[in-house]
């Protein structure tokens, strides 16, 4: 008896009960209803070798009290279960068998659930393997359609490429043969194109001669207030034989009679003003003064941001377009210095292009405008408030074509026969845009007027890099200086070099004559000193008196 129930105690049944009902409980909603049967019937069975082994301890325990030997206990609380039909398993085994069994199973159960977690455990694993590998595939999978697609590509890219250059080829070798003929062709006629370029040049000097002939002659009736200036001239003109001289002497009488015309219309506007001749107060006339919100004033927010952007962007012109039209100009003149000669005619052109349609504009502007107009702003105000609002009105192809067409007119440049100005076309389209916008502020900006041969100023120009520094004279202008009124504002650049003169530059036929720029219009002409030029120019005075005058109507 008494080792029947310490073999009980040892094996800890009992223990082994309770952990598997709790594993039960935890794994009962993830168990499907086969392995909860299952479990629920091996707790039975467990829990019914159990009760067998008590009830053999329970037959042996009465066995000890004789007969009647917990006759009572037995009626009192073992009757009623077994009236209730409670059934106990046979006791067919003995108590150490059944003890081992039991001990047994519960070894069993353990590794059972052991290897069952290891099983499960190794499943998630491989699951998460699997995964990663598929993952893995699509991606080389993908990356292998991406490879296919760029290799037909590549493929059909390379088959085109190879096409295109057996064309290009092609049509560069047809190029080339026609090129060759051309130059066969053009070597026959260039002792013809010598000399027609000789006899051109000579009648462009007689038509100078002539052109400024007629010039005076018109002009004379007008001045018959200058009959002294008159006779100086005719003298002079019969004296000298030259064309170069008589030339000079016909330029020095045109300024001079431009001079007098500005002296006459001065007259005549003071005459329609009512201002006595001769008069120099400023403190008779009314003058205007706009306020600080207008439009015309000095200090209008509108006219100081657009004018710094122009400024801006005329730096911007030099440092940068500039020098792409150079180099676009090197592609079919190897002329430097004429090069940089167009580019500077360019510009001339183009701000005396927009500064002609900036004032057409204005006019009609200001017609339309005085028909409606009436308040508190002036007429001058509301023009210059219109002209802000709509600065892009302007025909800009139109001026294109204008300034290309000054360029051809222009003696002092030249291109190949067979190539236009046209190649300028980028540049010259923003220089008529910026001169167009510079003219439409309230006060414009301009360039100031340049001439060959003048004396160089150093606050208006900087010397190129390779000028001749102890050169008095500018043989040619590089970049405008941009002036507002009688203030610079940016300065330009200037080649100086000694000897430079008003002769415009030729191609000659040989280095020497290409030496001298007077040599190359006429082969009589002899080269001008520079005082010469400076003798023939208009005296200080006049050039003095006339823009102080300009500026009192301005």
């Amino acid at each position: 008896m008494a080792e029947s129930l310490r073999r009980l105690v040892n094996i800890e049944t009992f223990s082994v009960l309770q952990e598997k009902l709790e594993k039960w409980q935890s794994d009962y909603y993830v168990n499907t209803c086969d392995q909860n049967t299952a479990r629920c019937c091996e707790i039975i069975e467990l829990n019914a070798k159990v009760q067998g082994q008590l009830f053999k301890l329970l037959s042996l325990c009465a066995q000890e009290g004789g007969m009647y030997g917990g006759a009572n206990i037995i009626k009192s609380r073992l009757l009623p279960w077994l009236g209730q039909n409670f059934f106990t398993s046979g006791g067919a085994v003995t108590a150490d068998t059944s003890l081992s069994v039991l001990a047994e199973a519960a070894a069993k159960d353990r590794e059972l659930s052991d290897l069952q977690e290891m099983y499960e455990k190794s499943l998630d694993d491989l699951d998460i393997e699997l995964q990663s590998a598929r993952n893995e595939n699509q991606d080389l999978k993908d990356e292998l359609q991406e490879t296919k697609l760029e290799l037909d590509r590549s493929v059909r890219a390379s088959s085109s490429d190879k096409m295109f250059t057996e064309l290009e080829v092609n049509d560069l070798k047809r190029k080339l043969a026609s090129a060759e003929d051309e130059v066969r062709t053009l070597r026959t006629k260039s002792g013809l194109l010598a000399e027609y370029q000789t006899e051109v040049r000579r009648l462009r000097d007689d038509i100078a001669l002539l052109s400024a002939r007629r010039d005076v002659l018109l002009r004379t009736p007008e001045l018959s207030s200058y009959e002294p200036v008159r006779s100086k001239l005719e003298d002079k003109l019969r004296v000298s034989d030259k064309p170069q001289d008589k030339l000079t002497v016909l330029r020095a009488a045109r300024v001079s009679a431009q001079n007098a015309d500005y002296d006459r219309k001065i007259d005549t506007l003071r005459k329609e003003m009512g201002e006595p001749k001769g008069t120099d107060d400023l403190s008779l006339y009314y003058r205007y003064i706009p306020g600080p919100t207008s439009p015309l004033s000095i200090d209008d927010t509108l006219q100081r941001i657009r004018q710094q952007n122009l400024i801006a962007r005329f730096n911007d012109m030099f440092a940068q377009d500039r020098l792409s039209t150079m180099d676009t100009l090197r592609r079919y003149s190897d002329d430097h210095e004429n090069n940089q000669r167009i580019i500077f005619a360019c510009m001339q052109e183009a701000f005396n292009t927009a500064k002609v349609e900036f004032r057409s504009f204005k006019m009609k502007t200001r017609a339309n405008l005085a028909k409606t107009h009436y308040g508190p702003d002036t007429l001058e105000e509301a023009v210059q408030d219109y002209i802000n609002r709509n600065i892009d009105l302007y025909d800009l192809p139109g001026m294109v074509s204008d300034v290309i067409r000054g360029l051809n007119r222009n003696p002092k440049i030249f291109l190949p026969p067979d190539t236009s100005y046209a190649v300028c076309q980028p540049f010259i389209r923003e220089a008529v845009k910026l001169a167009w916008q510079m003219s439409a502020l309230a006060h414009p900006l301009d360039i100031a007027v340049a001439t060959d041969a003048e004396l160089f100023d150093d606050t208006k120009y900087r010397r190129s890099y390779d000028s001749e520094y102890t050169a008095p004279l500018v043989n040619h202008h590089i970049w405008p200086c941009l002036v507002q009124g009688v203030r610079v504002l940016v300065k330009g650049e200037a080649l100086t070099k000694r000897g430079a003169s008003l002769g415009s530059p030729r191609r000659a036929r040989s280095p020497a004559r290409a030496a001298s720029p007077v040599r190359a219009l006429s082969p009589i002409a002899r080269s001008l000193s520079p005082s010469r030029f400076r003798s023939r120019s208009p005296s200080p005075g006049q050039r003095a008196r006339s823009p102080a005058r300009r500026a009192r109507f301005t």
